[in-house]
């Protein structure tokens, strides 16, 4: 049986949004992100629509692995780096590329035997204070690593922006300036730019760009949406109604009778909940489409169910559809009624919700 709630997945989007990446980044080398399940968007069939990405990057060991074994060949990057002989062990015979971003894993690659050399992106902190070597140490740093001939290829520099979410950030450019003048005379490609500084901050391409978010049709700023930036959603989380109610003035609805109605009132029961990944934290007055058109939620988010004012379209019944966020509601303006991020919101669909392809 089908399940009520599912998650459509537009490739023709994905694909549509890394043109995108490549036209605001001329000449550049794309390395799309797909860590985290590809952001909540299915990690294997995500890479395998993206097969024109110059790399991939994921965050954990065994999120390459994945993608090896599901016979991508592009290269990957493995933001995280390893901690142990047995993973670099396991990264070179998978052939996967590493991020260093701290002394012991310089070390590792010191202490590592004979083997296939791995190519390395030496990471900098350049004011994010989350990974990175100091810039200080950089040069220093490269220097051991291009020592490293039996385990080591090309050294690729990187660093990673903290405020590029705020196209008027003065941080930003402190940054850009800091690993600009730490590098400035190291042969060596680099890489800056994530989907805020793809798209806002021309100084920040160089040779390898990293765009994630944008990628799955969200943007990376604050107020903004894909639409502000040419890119098109790529999920649409979508349920039906499975029920719908006549509420009197004064009764009060769902948990802690939160809202309570001013007139008399169709309320509709739409099959999705904070147990689909829809937001516990929505507010009554979040937006939602019921065949097309915008109502709001009333009441507070249940674990399999939410309640809606079905007001604005009246003639709503048992099997209308629902769209939660996606195609014609854009994600970025739920997560604002739910205090949160879109990133949060896609990233947190889980396994009982069907993943279908489809362009909502």
């Amino acid at each position: 049986m089908t399940q009520p709630a599912r998650a459509l997945i537009d490739y023709q989007a994905l694909r549509h949004n890394l043109r995108q990446a490549r036209q605001a980044a001329p000449g550049r080398k794309v390395v799309a992100v797909v860590k985290a399940n590809a952001y909540g968007h299915g990690l294997v069939k995500v890479a395998q629509a993206l097969s024109d990405a110059d790399a991939f990057a994921v965050a954990r060991l065994n999120e390459g692995l994945q993608l090896r074994q599901a016979g991508i060949e592009a290269p990957v990057v493995l933001l995280s780096g390893v901690e142990s002989l047995e993973d670099l062990r396991t990264a070179r015979t998978h052939r996967l590329d590493l991020v260093v971003h701290s002394e012991h894993q310089i070390k590792v690659l010191e202490d590592s035997p004979s083997g296939p050399r791995v190519r390395v992106w030496l990471k900098m902190d350049s004011g994010m204070h989350r990974l990175g070597l100091a810039p200080q140490s950089i040069r220093p740093s490269y220097a051991r690593l291009t020592r490293c001939g039996s385990s080591v290829g090309q050294v690729v520099l990187m660093t990673h922006l903290a405020g590029a979410d705020d196209p008027a950030s003065e941080f930003t450019c402190r940054q850009i300036a800091i690993f600009e003048q730490c590098t400035e005379d190291i042969d060596a490609e680099r890489s800056i730019a994530n989907s805020g500084g793809l798209l806002g901050w021309t100084a920040a391409l160089a040779d390898w760009v990293r765009p994630g978010i944008m990628l799955y049709g969200i943007s990376p700023y604050e107020n903004a949406t894909a639409a502000d930036h040419g890119l098109r959603p790529v999920m649409t989380l979508e349920t039906r109604l499975i029920a719908v109610n006549q509420a009197q003035t004064g009764e009060r609805i769902g948990y802690g009778g939160t809202y309570t109605c001013t007139e008399s009132m169709p309320v509709g029961i739409a099959a999705v909940g904070y147990g689909d990944g829809y937001p516990r934290g929505a507010e009554s007055g979040t937006p939602v489409l019921v065949d097309g058109v915008r109502c709001p939620l009333v009441g507070r988010v249940s674990m399999d169910l939410i309640t809606l004012d079905l007001r604005p379209k009246a003639d709503a019944r048992p099997g209308s559809r629902v769209v939660l966020w996606g195609e014609g509601l854009p994600v970025e303006e739920v997560a604002s009624h739910a205090a949160t991020i879109p990133y949060e919101l896609v990233c947190c669909i889980p396994t009982r919700v069907e993943f279908v392809e489809g362009n909502g």
